[in-house]
Formats: structure tokens, C-alpha cells, sequence
């Protein structure tokens, strides 16, 4: 009997992984062209999304089922042989797909992509992950709650154990219910997020976006539904889509009080435009100008794109190929100052949930200091009553305030001031320093920004 075509949905989905795993892509990012590529659209794009999306995100249930199941360590399969099983597991566990046809599809998929070799093995392990359901594999796999804690959350919620500790910890010092807040934190991280517009000042109106209105940003529209590049105000420039956390961050600089003059704002790390984008318009609108920084000349032709989109913002002040931490102009030549600081990326889990298994605990060792020099090269370049927004999309205490207060205590001309006059629409968002701001997946319903006003004096 000859082999049984693989249909082009879980084609495009093994494609998806395969390149997640040997570029280190991002899903939402290599999704688009492959589905493009198989001619995708409709319910067959809708199912290759989910397939792929919730494999990545349960990739650490589906592992230590899947390494039962194996009789070995994943470590020890073949790693083009692991995709598919991860993706027959997510079918079998927690799609409405029928139990042969998950293992049939995926065994036809082994036998297109890797080989006649692996057939029988995919086909046995997947036969034992359909003995039970997800819930019962859980309740014979996960560690008892009462006696490790952390372990039973990492496999329940499929993070990294570290990951659920600096979670874990950030919760506490904000003074929320560890565990209780943990698990929903952690759930909220295995859903798909909303997908927000937002209106840039001066070239579009929320009025013209579908949806409803977010609920702390003016300037935020939850999509109704649909792709959001149909809408004609992004396709047209003059709107984009951000998340509602990154639009706070940029509001807090601009609504931040400031002395005197008001006329020169600066976006030290700028990639890929967003938050310049936001606060080029901001600016436009006070008579201010924005220079947007970045070092990767990529992602610098990245944001000036974004700034260039139609109509021109009148608060464009150019965009420069520059390392932010050796400022290419005086000190104190600006008013305000962004710091959006490369981090973890562990608040953004929703958006990127390959970031839980690309990043490790070592990371922070290269990123720590990093966000200090650019926190200290942005107070560098703040004039005496000008203001500086230091924020990350990362909860992890070493990103936020650690970082804040190692700046804090080797000068002497900077001060951390509250951002509750500031954000007051923002409620039950305190964060690990007074007066600073944590936003929460669970309770915001945004990603996990880290917000932090500092006044140079």
C-alpha cells in the first residue's frame, strides 16, 4: 500500500517548528509565509496556527509525557522526529482531533519529512500518549504540589522550573498571593493574547478602529477580528499593533511632568519602531521632536519605516545607528528619555512562548549589564529636570529592580520618582520599587511590563 499524502496544514505546521528550531524564529513571526507558501487560508490556516502555537506553548507538558511514552529522555530522539511527535502530542491532548487520525497523520508526516526509519517507533509512542487524556498524564507525571511546589507548576503549565521561580519571586516582592497568582499568571501565558491596535497620534483616530477600546490606553483598540493588515489605517501606516503594556510605557514618558523647555525627546533602543512610533506622534502633538536609536542597522531601517509611514510625523526627529550606551551627542541634550531595554522577554510569553526554552538563567549574567550601562548612558543624557522611563517586558526582579537600584545608588543627580499621578488609570499595578509600575498577563491583560520614572536633578 502506498503512503497516504500529509495534508498541507501539518506540513506548513512541521514546517513552522523546523524552522523555530534551527533559525531560532519566532512562531507568530514564520508563520505568515508558510502559510503563504502551502496556500493556506480560512480553517486550514486557523488549524495549522493552533497546531503550531499550542505545541510550542505545551512543549514542556507534551516532553515529559512524550519521554515516558519513549522509554528515554527527548534529549535522546531525533530531533526532526521530536517535532512531529510534539505536534501529534498536542493533537492527541488537547485538540478535538480523532485519536487515529492524529497518530496516522503524524506517522504519514514522519515517514514525508524524516523517513521510513522512524515510522514505527513515532507510531508506538503515540499510541501510548493516547492511553489517557492530559489531565490524567498530569496526575501520574507532575511532582505532588505539597511537596515541590515549583515542579508540579513547570510541568502543569509548561515552563521552565527557573522560569516559574523568577516568576514566582517577582509576584512575592509586588506583595501578590505567590501561588495563587502563579498559577493564573502561568495560565494566562498559555493563551493566545488579544490582538491591540494602536492609533498614532496625528495620523489616525481610534473612532476608525474595529473593536472595542482598551482600557488604559487612549490610544488602544482590541481587534474585533480578522488580520489586522486588512485594516486600512495599518495598512496604510498611520495605525499599528502593539500591545496595550508597551503603549503605557511610552505614555509615562510623555505624561511625565517636566521643568522648562520641552522640545527634544529620545528612544534609546528604538527596534523595531513600536513604542517611536507612539511617541513620535506624542511628541508631534507638544511641539517636541523624537530621535529614535538603534545599534542593529536591521532593525534601524525597521523603525524608520515605522516612523516613515504615511502621513509623516511631524515629531520625527531622524533615527540613528548607534550602541546607547556611547551616546553620539552631548550630555543632557534631551528632555525625556525611553529606555526600552533589551531583556528576557519572560513577560511576553504569550506572544513569544519560544522565548521560555530559547532563554536560560545564564542570560541575565549578558543582559544585567547591559540595561544598567543604557539606564546610566539615558540619565547621561537627560538635562536637569528631564525625565528618563526605564522599562522591560520582564517581570524578573535582576531586570527590574535590581537594575534601577544599582543606577540609583552610584549617582547622585537622579532620583526615582512615582508614577501614580502618571498611569493613575492603571489600577493594582504595584511594582518592585515604590512608585514604579508591574503590569500582569492575568490581571492587565497585557504583557508583563516593568515601569520606572527617574528625574534628573
Amino acid at each position: 500500500m502506498s503512503p497516504r499524502p500529509v495534508d498541507a496544514a501539518r506540513l506548513a505546521a512541521y514546517d513552522v517548528l523546523r524552522e523555530v528550531r534551527l533559525e531560532d524564529a519566532y512562531t507568530n513571526l514564520a508563520l505568515p509565509p508558510i502559510l503563504r507558501k502551502h496556500r493556506l487560508a480560512g480553517r486550514d490556516a486557523a488549524f495549522t496556527t493552533e497546531l503550531v502555537s499550542g505545541t510550542v506553548r505545551r512543549r514542556g507538558t507534551y516532553d515529559a509525557i512524550l519521554a515516558v511514552c519513549a522509554h528515554r529522555s527527548v534529549d535522546r530522539i531525533e530531533a526532526k522526529v521530536l517535532d512531529a511527535l510534539r505536534l501529534g502530542a498536542h493533537q492527541l491532548l488537547a485538540m478535538r482531533v480523532p485519536p487515529h487520525a492524529a497518530i496516522s497523520t503524524t506517522v504519514e508526516l514522519v515517514r514525508a519529512r524524516v523517513g521510513r526509519g522512524p515510522v514505527g517507533f513515532t507510531n508506538a509512542v503515540l499510541r501510548r500518549v493516547s492511553e489517557a487524556d492530559c489531565e490524567t498524564w498530569l496526575r501520574r507525571l507532575a511532582p505532588s504540589p505539597q511537596e515541590d511546589w515549583v515542579g508540579h507548576a513547570s510541568i502543569v503549565y509548561s515552563h521552565p522550573r527557573w522560569v516559574v521561580e523568577e516568576l514566582a519571586a517577582a509576584l512575592a516582592v509586588g506583595g501578590r498571593r505567590e501561588r495563587t497568582d502563579l498559577h493564573a499568571l502561568l495560565a494566562a501565558d498559555n493563551l493566545a493574547p488579544r490582538v491591540v491596535l494602536v492609533a498614532r497620534p496625528g495620523g489616525s483616530d481610534v473612532d476608525e478602529l474595529p473593536g472595542e477600546r482598551t482600557a488604559y490606553s487612549p490610544y488602544g483598540v482590541e481587534l474585533a477580528g480578522g488580520d489586522p493588515g486588512a485594516v486600512p489605517a495599518v495598512a496604510e501606516g498611520r495605525a499599528g499593533v502593539q500591545d496595550e503594556g508597551s503603549q503605557l510605557a511610552a505614555l509615562a514618558l510623555a505624561d511625565a511632568r517636566v521643568e522648562d523647555r520641552d522640545e527634544r525627546w529620545l528612544d534609546l533602543c528604538a527596534g523595531p519602531g513600536g513604542k517611536a512610533s507612539l511617541l513620535a506622534g506624542l511628541a508631534g502633538q507638544q511641539g517636541a521632536r523624537l530621535v529614535a536609536v538603534e545599534k542593529h542597522a536591521h532593525r534601524a531601517a525597521m523603525v524608520a519605516r515605522a516612523l516613515a509611514g504615511p502621513p509623516s510625523v511631524p515629531g520625527v526627529g531622524g533615527v540613528l545607528i548607534a550602541d546607547g550606551r556611547v551616546p553620539a551627542w552631548r550630555a543632557g541634550a534631551f528632555d525625556r528619555v525611553l529606555v526600552d531595554a533589551p531583556c528576557s522577554g519572560l513577560g511576553a510569553l504569550r506572544r513569544r512562548p519560544e522565548a521560555r526554552w530559547r532563554r536560560t538563567a545564564e542570560d541575565l549574567s549578558a543582559l544585567v549589564p547591559l540595561q544598567r550601562g543604557l539606564l546610566n548612558a539615558a540619565v547621561d543624557s537627560v538635562r536637569p529636570g528631564g525625565v528618563v522611563v526605564y522599562t522591560t517586558c520582564s517581570p524578573v526582579l535582576a531586570e527590574t529592580r535590581d537594575v534601577v537600584r544599582s543606577v540609583l545608588a552610584h549617582r547622585s543627580d537622579t532620583r526615582l520618582e512615582s508614577l501614580a499621578g502618571v498611569l493613575s488609570q492603571v489600577p493594582d499595578a504595584p511594582g518592585p520599587l515604590p512608585g514604579t509600575i508591574q503590569l500582569w498577563p492575568h490581571i492587565h491583560h497585557t504583557d508583563a511590563m516593568f515601569v520606572a520614572l527617574l528625574r534628573r536633578t
